[in-house]
C-alpha cells in the first residue's frame, strides 16, 4: 500500500568538519542523534565523527559507483517513512559530489528534504582570498582534458569576479602552467591545501611565484582548492576564445557589427576594445 506524503521521511543534507571535529553544528549532532540511518561517501571517515560524539547508527555507503542502487534504496526508506541523513566525506553535501544528482531525484519523486548549514570548502577559501569585490565562480574540478579546460577558464579569466576551483594535487602545477600561459604571472592567487586539517597549508601572492614554489616539491598532498583574483576592468583584457570567435564569424560572412556584438555578449568586453584588437590584428 502506497504511503502519503505526510507520513513519507526526509531527509537532510548535513555538512561534516572540514578537518578539525569540533566545526560540526549542534544541529548537524542533533540530526544524526534522531535519523534512521545515514547515508555518506565513505563510512570509515564518517564513523570517526559518529565515534568521536559517542553517536550509533546504520550506514549506507553512498559514492559515484553505486549512485543509482543506494538513489532507489534511499528513495524506498524515505517512502517507508524513515528520516535519513546525507554526508559526504567533508564539508558540504552535494557540491561536486553524489549529492548534487540526489537533489534532482528527491525533487522528482516529491520527497521532502532540508539542508542545513555548515562548514564548507568553497566558503572559507573565498574569504580567505579577499578577492571577492565582484563577487565569485566556482568552476568545480576542470576537465581532464587539455582543450576542454582551455575553453573554460578562457570564459572566466578575464571576468572581474574570482575564480574558485578545486584541483587534484597531481594536475595543480601543470593547471596553474596553463593559466599563467592565458594570463601572466602577475595575477593573484591563493593556494589552499588541506584546509582546517594538521598539514594545512595556504600560499598566497602572485601566480609565477606560487607556481614556482610548487613546481619545486616532489609531491604535493591532500585536497587543493586555488583561488584567482578577477580580471581588472581597468585593463581590459580579450580572451583568446574571443579572437577566435571573431575570426571564424568573419569566415561566415557576417558583418563587422554583427561580430562586434555576439562577441562582446560571449565574453563580456566592451565592443570598442574588440574592435580596437581587431585593427591591430589586421
Amino acid at each position: 500500500m502506497k504511503l502519503g506524503k505526510k507520513e513519507w521521511g526526509k531527509l537532510y543534507f548535513c555538512p561534516t568538519p572540514l578537518g578539525n571535529l569540533q566545526d560540526i553544528t549542534l544541529r548537524t549532532l542533533q540530526v544524526f542523534r534522531e535519523v534512521d540511518f545515514i547515508a555518506c561517501e565513505d563510512t570509515r571517515v564518517t564513523l570517526k565523527i559518529l565515534n568521536h560524539y559517542r553517536i550509533q547508527k546504520p550506514l549506507l555507503s553512498y559514492h559515484s559507483y553505486n549512485l543509482k542502487q543506494v538513489s532507489f534504496r534511499i528513495v524506498n526508506l524515505l517512502k517507508e517513512g524513515k528520516n535519513l541523513a546525507l554526508v559526504s566525506d567533508a564539508g558540504m553535501p552535494g557540491i561536486q559530489d553524489p549529492g548534487m544528482e540526489l537533489v534532482s531525484i528527491l525533487e522528482k519523486e516529491g520527497l521532502n528534504f532540508e539542508v542545513l548549514p555548515g562548514p564548507s570548502a568553497l566558503i572559507t577559501a573565498v574569504v580567505y582570498s579577499g578577492f571577492a569585490f565582484s563577487g565569485f565562480v566556482f568552476l568545480g574540478f576542470l576537465p581532464r582534458k587539455k582543450k576542454e579546460r582551455e575553453k573554460i577558464l578562457e570564459q572566466f579569466l578575464y571576468l572581474p569576479p574570482a575564480l574558485v576551483i578545486y584541483e587534484s594535487p597531481h594536475r595543480i602545477v601543470s593547471s596553474l602552467e596553463e593559466i599563467k600561459e592565458m594570463v601572466g604571472g602577475e595575477r593573484k592567487i591563493v593556494f589552499l591545501r588541506e584546509l582546517t586539517k594538521v598539514y594545512e597549508e595556504i600560499i598566497r601572492g602572485k601566480l609565477g611565484d606560487v607556481l614556482n614554489i610548487l613546481s619545486q616539491r616532489e609531491e604535493i598532498k591532500g585536497e587543493v582548492i586555488l583561488v584567482i583574483e578577477g580580471g581588472k576592468k581597468e585593463e581590459e583584457e580579450v580572451p583568446p576564445g574571443a579572437k577566435k570567435l571573431m575570426e571564424s564569424l568573419f569566415e561566415q560572412g557576417l558583418s563587422p557589427q554583427q561580430v562586434w556584438e555576439i562577441a562582446s555578449s560571449a565574453f563580456s568586453v566592451s565592443k570598442n576594445k574588440l574592435k580596437e584588437v581587431w585593427g591591430k590584428k589586421s
